[in-house]
């Protein structure tokens, strides 16, 4: 006896996925950023010569998992279309771009490569454009959960590149270290002696 599902388990099927994929995606991405020491609080990422675009960190903070909410949504979608054409090729694309983004920050904050994370990023941008192509004929909605995502990696792209343009040396600058300074009382010697 065939059945078919009910509008309700439908949706339940949909935000069973969505209650996994979410939080899969918004947590990997910000480990991902956290093991990198992304952000203003990287010495290296301090050091280096910021264009006047530029946000300030809190936006980061905002901007990213919302950002990975959308994509965990889009996924759930296109998981929960069983069935449809091109589902495995648009799943496959959406794998790829997702471990794109998520080398990018070990990549520019961790290894301080700038000049290949700006490469990375318009990997990253051209995969998400076929991504939301692939997604369009299986749920449009889907598709346009990737649009905010698109337009933060066009920014991202400009700013990289200006990063890259104003730090040349910037896979070579390393900050001065932290320093502590002590003052050694009267007749006393670094070496602890008189």
């Amino acid at each position: 006896m065939s059945e078919l599902a009910t509008p309700g388990q439908l949706r339940m099927s949909y935000w069973r996925w969505a209650m996994v994929t979410v939080p899969a995606i918004v947590l990997i991405g910000s480990l991902m950023g956290y093991l990198s020491n992304s952000g203003y609080s990287n010495r290296w990422f301090a050091a280096l010569d910021l264009p006047a675009i530029t946000p300030p960190g809190w936006v980061f903070a905002v901007v990213w998992p919302v950002l990975y909410a959308c994509l965990g949504l889009a996924l759930a979608m296109v998981l929960h279309a069983r069935g449809a054409m091109g589902r495995g090729f648009a799943l496959l694309l959406f794998s790829v771009q997702l471990f794109a983004n998520f080398a990018w920050s070990p990549l520019f904050f961790g290894q301080h490569q700038v000049t290949t994370a700006l490469y990375l990023i318009i990997f990253i941008l051209m995969v998400t454009v076929a991504t939301a192509f692939a997604f369009a004929p299986i749920r449009k909605a889907a598709a346009w959960l990737l649009v905010p995502y698109m337009v933060w990696l066009c920014f991202a792209a400009v700013l990289n590149f200006q990063i890259d343009q104003r730090n040349p040396d910037a896979e070579t600058l390393v900050p001065a270290a932290a320093s502590t300074q002590i003052e050694f009382g009267q007749g006393v010697t670094p070496d602890g002696g008189n």
